[in-house]
């Protein structure tokens, strides 16, 4: 298999358009303390939802996006999606069905799972969930990871 060097114009453009589509738990986190005005969407189904979530999440399952958004997310407000995490592309597929609606909608990687493992706030049916801060996915010792 030959591979050819990607330009430093196409690389440039390849990581730019990442960052165009995506977010991650850090980023989200920081909107939500900023107030930034977004609706974040937990993607996944009932029992998943019910498990545990990003304290403030929408529950809308991406099955039910074109049917309920609409009428639930007014169309110029942002949207950010998650699901589980890196092995689950959940996310990548909720935030399609917000694409196709007209949503500016960036996908958040590394899902519920590295929400969860940074210690940003979690909560379930029966209220708030205290998770410590994963030494292997966050600095334990700083807010945020300085990258």
């Amino acid at each position: 298999m030959t591979e050819t060097t990607p330009t430093t114009d196409e690389l440039i453009a390849h990581f730019v358009g990442r960052l165009a589509f995506e977010t991650d738990p850090t980023g989200v986190h920081h909107e939500q303390e900023a107030g930034t005005r977004f609706v974040l969407i937990d993607s996944r189904g009932d029992a998943a939802w019910a498990q545990g979530r990003i304290r403030g999440a929408v529950h809308l399952p991406t099955a039910q996006i074109a049917a309920r958004a609409p009428a639930e997310v007014p169309i110029e407000t942002p949207v950010v999606t998650y699901c589980w995490g890196p092995g689950c592309n959940g996310a990548t597929r909720a935030a399609l069905e917000f694409a196709r609606l007209g949503y500016p909608v960036k996908e958040m990687i590394g899902g519920f799972e590295y929400w969860a493992r940074e210690g940003f706030p979690v909560e379930d049916d029966h209220g708030p969930v205290h998770r410590e801060t994963d030494p292997l996915t966050s600095a334990v010792a700083s807010v945020t990871c300085d990258c």
